[in-house]
C-alpha cells in the first residue's frame, strides 16, 4: 500500500473519529438541557397550610367578664350560614353570654365576621363577613340576646386558611363594650333609608335579582334599623306596567315581592316577620305605559321601611 494511499486513509479515519464524538458530545448537551427544562417546568407540589382556627373568644373591654371556648361558629367557603348543629360546649358559652348582657342592660355585643377575597359573596350585604355577623345576630337573637344591644361587622382576612373540606373554622371576633344608645342616629337613618328606598326593576314576566354595591350598603342600613328600633319593618311593594289585565299584574306585582321578601330572608337574614310585602300592581305608574322606556320603569319593587 503506497504512502499516499495510506496518508488518505489516515485522514479519513481522523474525520469519522472527530464526527462521532462530535455527535456524542452534542446530543449529551442537548440531553442535559433538555432535562434543565424538564426541571424548570415540572410542577411544584402543592403546599398545604394548615386551616386557621378560631376559638370562640368574647370579653368585656371594662370589666372582668370573659369567655373562651375551642369550638366556634363554622362557615363553608361563600356561604353566610354557619354549619349546625353547634357544639354542645359553644352553646353552654352561648347561654353564659345571653346571661350576662341580660343582667348588663348597658352592655352591648360587638360580632365581626371574617372573610377572604377568594369567597363568592352571594349575600345582600357589602361584604360576606357582615352578612355571617347578621346570621349570627339572628341566631343569639333566638337564644334570648336583644338585637337592639348587637352591632355587627365585616373584615376582609387574606390569611385566613379554609380546611381540606372548604370549611372556615370560627371567622368571628366578638367584644362587649358599653351600650350606646343614640334616637338621634336611629332618627337620621330612619330619613336617609327612606329618601334612598331601593327600586327593583325587571323584564317583563321576570324575577331575577342583582344588587349593586349602593343597594347591598342600603339593605345593610335597613336590617340594622330593624335591630335598633321596636316595631320597625321592612315594606317590600311589587309595582308592573299594564301590559295583561288588572288581577293579573296585581298577581304579578305580588310574586315579585314576595321573591324579594324571600331573597332578603335567605341573603339578608332579615327575620321573615320583619318583612311585609304587598302589591299595588299597575295601579301606581311612575312614566308612561305608551312607551318601552315608559313600561320598563314602571317594571319595579320598592324596598323601604316603616
Amino acid at each position: 500500500m503506497g504512502k499516499r494511499l495510506m496518508y488518505l486513509l489516515g485522514i479519513l479515519l481522523t474525520i469519522i473519529i472527530g464526527t462521532y464524538f462530535s455527535y456524542i458530545l452534542c446530543c449529551s448537551s442537548e440531553s442535559h438541557n433538555e432535562n434543565v427544562v424538564t426541571n424548570k417546568n415540572t410542577t411544584p407540589k402543592k403546599v398545604y397550610k394548615n386551616p386557621t382556627l378560631y376559638p370562640f373568644t368574647v370579653k368585656d373591654a371594662n370589666g372582668n367578664f370573659s369567655l373562651n371556648a375551642n369550638d366556634n361558629f363554622n362557615f363553608e367557603a361563600s356561604n353566610l350560614s354557619f354549619l349546625t348543629p353547634i357544639s354542645s360546649n359553644l352553646d353552654v358559652e352561648i347561654d353564659k353570654l345571653k346571661d350576662f348582657l341580660s343582667t348588663n342592660n348597658n352592655k352591648s355585643l360587638s360580632i365581626t365576621g371574617y372573610y377572604t377575597q377568594d369567597e363568592e359573596n352571594k349575600s345582600a350585604y357589602p361584604n360576606l363577613g357582615l352578612a355571617r355577623a347578621n346570621s349570627i345576630k339572628n341566631f343569639l337573637n333566638t337564644k334570648g340576646v336583644p338585637s337592639k344591644v348587637m352591632n355587627t361587622f365585616g373584615e376582609l382576612k387574606e390569611d385566613m386558611v379554609a380546611d381540606s373540606l372548604h370549611v372556615y373554622h370560627g371567622p368571628l371576633a366578638f367584644s362587649i363594650s358599653e351600650l350606646k344608645d343614640d334616637p338621634e342616629e336611629m332618627d337620621k337613618l330612619a330619613e336617609y333609608i327612606k329618601a334612598h328606598a331601593i327600586e327593583l326593576h325587571f323584564k317583563s314576566g321576570q324575577f331575577e335579582i342583582n344588587l349593586n354595591a349602593e343597594q347591598r350598603q342600603e339593605i345593610a342600613d335597613i336590617a340594622k334599623y330593624l335591630d335598633k328600633v321596636d316595631g320597625a319593618t321592612c315594606i317590600i311593594t311589587g309595582h308592573t306596567d299594564n301590559t295583561g289585565d288588572v288581577t293579573n299584574n296585581l298577581a304579578l306585582g305580588q310574586n315579585r315581592a314576595d321573591s324579594v321578601k324571600k331573597y332578603l330572608i335567605k341573603n339578608a337574614a332579615i327575620p321573615e316577620n320583619k318583612i311585609i310585602a304587598t302589591s299595588k300592581g299597575e295601579a301606581e305608574p311612575i312614566a308612561d305605559n305608551n312607551t318601552p322606556e315608559g313600561r320598563a320603569k314602571n317594571r319595579r319593587t320598592i324596598i323601604t321601611i316603616k
